[in-house]
């Protein structure tokens, strides 16, 4: 996160897209440099967990100071409870009893078609991917746009793009944020696409009320 294109590119994107929350991973960046950037992107609220040595760096961002509460982080996560404007209070990554979601660069894929370029993907992981979501419930959620969203190699002929970032919910999750989609945000100066979670829940539909009178 220490280059100005890079931070201008945050910037834009938090202008476009208003999110209540901001993760960041692979900042390589300690809490004083994340700091000046929670000031440069007004938002009030921030958890850091600092890079070991030249790699790895968490932060969760959050726009008004009373959204987010810490549950728990590591090295390789964080674990926060939320509540936005007037949805329901939900958890973002970590296991509990609460709707659950958990984004990121999960580093695997569900299927060969989650895969354009280069050999086929090991599908001993693909299997043992799956299993896994199996085993905890979640589900995968579907992706709007660019199906891909990282890449290597761009115009060449050994260009590869994979899905590797994606949102996992539990099935409350869904429940309570049914009209819930996931997107993909072009642009990105890393070679990672930035994924956008915009949590939902039921529109209430409005039906028109017809004018009447009565003559007294």
């Amino acid at each position: 996160m220490g280059s100005p294109w890079k931070l201008q590119f945050l910037k834009d994107l938090i202008r476009q897209e208003r999110p209540d929350v901001v993760f960041l991973c692979e900042t390589l960046s300690n809490k004083v440099q994340m700091e000046k950037i929670r000031l440069k992107i007004q938002f009030q609220g921030m958890i850091v967990v600092e890079p070991q040595g030249r790699s790895g760096g968490l932060a969760l961002l959050w726009r008004d100071s009373d959204q987010a509460k810490l549950l728990s982080l590591s090295q390789n996560h964080i674990d926060v409870e939320l509540t936005i404007r007037d949805l329901p209070t939900w958890r973002l990554t970590g296991d509990s009893n609460l709707p659950w979601c958990t984004i990121g660069d999960l580093n695997n894929i569900v299927s060969q078609l989650d895969k354009r370029g280069g050999a086929a993907y090991p599908q001993k992981l693909i299997d043992g991917f799956n299993n896994v979501l199996l085993d905890t419930g979640l589900r995968d959620m579907e992706l709007h746009g660019h199906p891909f969203t990282w890449e290597r190699g761009r115009n060449t002929d050994n260009w590869l793009e994979i899905r590797l970032d994606r949102a996992l919910v539990s099935p409350d999750w869904l429940d309570l944020f049914p009209m819930s989609k996931l997107y993909t945000i072009d642009g990105s100066p890393s070679d990672h696409s930035p994924i956008f979670l915009d949590p939902k829940l039921i529109e209430s539909v409005r039906t028109k009320k017809r004018f009447r009178f009565e003559n007294a």
